[in-house]
């Protein structure tokens, strides 16, 4: 089995998922997708960009590929002439293994199934999982996560997270452009210059590994909200702002638990890891949780890292309470046999307040 071989065959599953995917993304939420996608194709850096002729010429062609494989079906991956289901995670991984390579299968956002194959380029334990550094990519579809949980495995992506990072502070919102002001000058880096946030960008992206990491131990190790429970709930409401709130919810657990990203960025005074933990806090989950950016204007000032602390914990707590809500109302709605019940319930209660309050106050 050579790995190109193997690759291709991921690959084409990858376009299948993206044609059957694609229409749920907004015109803009699918151009940054297909430009990371683009990039990742040509081996290009985040900061590298080519003729928009040349970038349309290949959306048409993957548009096209798209529309002929939109009604196909994933194919099983032919490893020393024999054959796994793509989602067979364990068997191929064990084939996989002492080759250096490393297969994620799963389940995204709106249930989208996404796929990637890479080269280890580490492997190590931490809090009882096994923690996989992705370098090299093989294959992989749109989503560009910096890392994933599979099973007992947190993967990092690192070629994924260079994008996402890259992205991030190139199209950083002015309501979030603080955040990453703080960040940047506690790493050195006084301007947003492209060209010299080049010469730093290794470094700086090798300091917020740990971030996303723990953001996935955080998940598998959170309790609040029953991983077996949340995602019968997922499965339910998939596509629909209910799926978003749930996700929110347990990222927000995640984040401030135990066992998350947060607690070991204010035990050990991580002023980066801070600042851009609350540029990527964005979204829903910002609008739910909006307690961590008051806290940070009081905290900023003259650094009082308590300040931070109590807010992790109140939201920790908070974000508890939201998920037995949460739970509640779907046991609830499920005894009843309505759904649509218990989803207008939880639109009701958590998400109309938010819309009230972002028409009353607009953010940027």
């Amino acid at each position: 089995m050579h790995a190109d071989t193997l690759s291709d065959q991921v690959r084409y599953n990858c376009d299948v998922s993206d044609a059957r995917f694609a229409g749920h993304y907004s015109i803009c939420g699918l151009a940054l997708r297909l430009r990371d996608l683009f990039k990742w194709e040509h081996r290009l850096a985040p900061w590298e960009e080519r003729e928009a002729s040349e970038v349309l010429a290949w959306i048409d062609k993957k548009e096209q590929l798209w529309e002929r494989l939109q009604n196909d079906d994933f194919i099983s991956l032919d490893i020393d002439g024999k054959a796994y289901d793509p989602f067979d995670v364990n068997g191929i991984n064990a084939r996989l293994a002492p080759r250096g390579l490393f297969y994620g299968a799963g389940y995204a956002q709106s249930l989208k199934p996404s796929f990637v194959l890479g080269q280890v380029d580490d492997r190590h334990r931490h809090n009882g999982l096994a923690v996989v550094h992705m370098g090299a990519e093989l294959a992989r579809d749109l989503l560009t996560l910096p890392a994933l949980s599979q099973g007992d495995v947190v993967v990092l992506r690192k070629e994924a997270a260079r994008l996402f990072v890259w992205d991030q502070i190139f199209y950083v919102t002015p309501s979030r452009r603080p955040f990453l002001e703080y960040a940047l000058a506690h790493a050195g880096i006084h301007t947003i210059d492209p060209v010299g946030l080049q010469r730093h960008f290794g470094p700086l992206l090798e300091s917020l590994y740990p971030l996303f990491v723990r953001h996935e131990i955080g998940e598998r190790r959170d309790t609040c909200f029953d991983v077996d429970r949340w995602r019968a709930m997922i499965a339910a409401f998939p596509h629909t702002p209910i799926e978003l709130l749930l996700r929110a919810v347990k990222d927000m657990l995640a984040d401030s638990g135990p066992n998350g990203p947060l607690r070991r960025i204010i035990e050990d005074h991580q002023a980066v890891s801070l600042g851009f933990y609350l540029v990527f806090h964005d979204g829903l989950g910002r609008q739910l949780f909006p307690e961590l950016r008051t806290a940070f204007a009081a905290f900023a000032p003259d650094e009082n890292w308590s300040i931070m602390g109590d807010a992790v914990h109140g939201v920790h707590r908070r974000a508890s309470a939201l998920a037995r809500r949460l739970l509640a109302l779907f046991e609830q709605g499920q005894s009843r046999g309505d759904l649509e019940w218990a989803s207008e319930i939880m639109r009701r209660e958590f998400l109309v307040p938010l819309e009230r309050k972002s028409n009353s106050h607009p953010q940027s």
